[in-house]
């Protein structure tokens, strides 16, 4: 009976440390999958409409959605449709997936809504604001068709881009028609993107919509008028079903005018930052940031600007970095264009190559750009934080390169430091290197400079044995070898100048060399067109010597059109040949 009773109480204590493992392993596994957590985003496609006028809410997650409870939209909406789609994307070699959950809305009442949360998987989407008019009346005269003008900023600024969204509503099918509206004076109104089209129910009658967009842009300030669009066309109806759908019913005339706007146009203020670029609003950040940088290697990284309220003509060029120690170099930038509602919006990246000059701590200044909010009548700032980058040691020239080290700051005596960083500076480190004796560094120094000696009298023995070389027979022998023949050819370095970085159009032409040289000094001795040899300078001068890239590849790209020239093996030779040629020439 002991021995029974003590074999349970060991089994009970054995089993409460399993459950306790078994929890403690839970736990840990929770907490290290807690940086995984879903990424989830929520918003809709404009922030304001009209009785009758659906808005989509959007919800995107890198993870499966799955089907939420839509319980909550209920109060003040009415759920129409959903859809889900899926899409995967690579950037700078990492594959990432996001899962898209549209889902169409139709509000119940006017006035200032709200889009509650919802629960996506564990997270919760942020509430969202939405504006909802009434629906437009039909025009008196003429209940078929009717035109809605929406203005996206009744009191702008000078200068200032302002959506202008004309609806047409028709309830009879169209067989022709036109809509058109006249630019006010003293402004410029462009017609942008393709009509888009929908149906819609207005009190309780069912209508096909035409969305037609422009961009208005006031010239002076003041009050300014804008005209009623107008539409003229022809409706089909009157015969039935089939003798429309076959073309044979009758026909009627349509027209609808709209009404004018009035737009209250504000001047420039006084303290306005120049350039003057009013907005609704501007944000920058880092699409992507330098990693593991070498002296004398390119790493690149990208901007991004986002900007609401402009076009992509009105949206400066976002400038190039000043960068102590390093040199910079931009790309082209890339545009898109779309609209939230009337507003304009306009996402621009650009992207820059980073070559430091040495290893070291390196300072890479974030982009500023001064811009007006609109909204509050005020001057602002979009600005990125400053990197403070760690460049290794490169290697060839660039190995004993260092970049010089601002004086650290004196930390009084008792007083230590916190390990408090701030935020908005970013950080990339190299590898330490090791040598932390001093007299290891003195014996590396020494090294340094006995091999730095056997360079210059090596160099010095080439340069006195290269004439006798230069006049040497060289006796026919078999074909070389493949590693002698060239690595690359003229596509890439076509394709080097076109995508690649100064680095690798250095390369390329390295490799173009049969067989490849040792460095570009090689590969200008070999090249016989003079042309080719400035446009080789021009390269060198734009990586070492702060030289103008774009310049650089203008050069290369012309004079390197149709493949380097190389000089023939048998140039300078002066000896004339002791046997006769075996086809004679004629």
């Amino acid at each position: 009976m002991r021995a029974a009773a003590f074999g349970q109480a060991h089994g009970q204590r054995a089993a409460a440390c399993l459950s306790s493992r078994v929890v403690l392993a839970l736990v840990l596994l929770l907490a290290s999958a807690a940086p995984a957590l879903a990424a989830t985003r929520a918003w809709l496609d404009r922030s304001r409409t009209a009785m009758g006028q659906p808005v989509v809410l959007n919800i995107e997650s890198d993870q499966d959605i799955g089907q939420p409870d839509l319980a909550p939209l209920q109060r003040d909406f009415e759920v129409v449709d959903t859809s889900s789609s899926r899409r995967m994307e690579m950037v700078n070699g990492r594959v990432s997936r996001s899962t898209l959950l549209a889902i169409t809305l139709q509000p119940r009442r006017t006035g200032e809504l709200s889009v509650p949360a919802l629960d996506i998987q564990g997270q919760r989407t942020p509430i969202l604001g939405l504006r909802v008019t009434e629906a437009p009346a039909a025009q008196p005269g003429n209940a078929n068709a009717y035109i809605e003008t929406v203005v996206d900023d009744l009191t702008p600024y000078v200068q200032q881009t302002v959506g202008v969204t004309l609806r047409l509503y028709y309830a009879v099918p169209l067989v022709s028609g036109q809509l058109d509206i006249d630019p006010p004076q003293g402004t410029s109104l462009q017609r942008v993107g393709d009509d888009v089209q929908s149906t819609r129910e207005v009190n309780g009658r069912r209508y096909s919509v035409v969305e037609r967009r422009f961009l208005l842009v006031p010239d002076r300030s003041g009050n300014l008028t804008l005209p009623a669009a107008r539409f003229s066309g022809r409706g089909a109806g009157g015969g039935g079903l089939f003798d429309s759908m076959l073309g044979m019913g009758q026909r009627s005339d349509l027209s609808a005018v709209g009404q004018e706007q009035t737009l209250h146009v504000q001047a420039q203020p006084a303290d306005a930052p120049q350039p003057w670029l009013p907005l609704a609003d501007l944000r920058l950040r880092y699409a992507s940031t330098p990693r593991q940088l070498k002296a004398g290697q390119a790493s690149s990284f990208a901007v991004e600007a986002t900007a609401r309220g402009a076009t992509r003509a009105q949206l400066p060029e976002l400038p190039t970095p000043r960068v102590d120690g390093a040199q910079v170099f931009a790309e082209p930038p890339q545009f898109a264009e779309s609209f939230d509602g009337p507003t304009p919006v306009v996402k621009v990246t650009r992207q820059y190559s980073l070559v430091p000059n040495g290893a070291g701590r390196l300072a890479l200044p974030g982009l500023k750009m001064d811009w007006w909010d609109v909204k509050a009548d005020r001057a602002r700032t979009a600005s990125l934080p400053d990197l403070q980058l760690e460049v290794a040691a490169g290697s060839g020239s660039f190995a004993d390169a260092t970049l010089p080290q601002p004086a650290a700051a004196s930390v009084p005596t008792g007083v230590q430091d916190s390990g408090r960083r701030d935020s908005s500076v970013v950080t990339a480190t190299a590898p330490a290197s090791g040598l932390r004796d001093p007299r290891l560094w003195m014996l590396a120094a020494c090294g340094f400079a006995l091999l730095w000696l056997l360079t210059l009298g090596w160099i010095f023995l080439r340069a006195r044995r290269a004439p006798t070389r230069a006049v040497a027979r060289v006796a026919p022998g078999p074909a070389p070898a493949p590693e002698a023949r060239a690595r690359f050819g003229l596509p890439d370095l076509r394709r080097a100048l076109d995508t690649g970085t100064l680095d690798e159009v250095g390369q390329v032409l390295v490799g173009m060399a049969p067989p490849p040289a040792p460095d570009l000094d090689a590969v200008a001795a070999r090249l016989a067109d003079p042309a080719q040899r400035r446009a080789l300078d021009s390269l060198r001068r734009a990586r070492w010597a702060g030289g103008d890239g774009t310049q650089a590849r203008n050069a290369l790209r012309e004079a390197f059109a149709g493949g380097p020239r190389w000089i023939s093996p048998r140039a300078g030779n002066a000896d004339p040949d002791p046997l006769p040629p075996l086809y004679p020439q004629r």
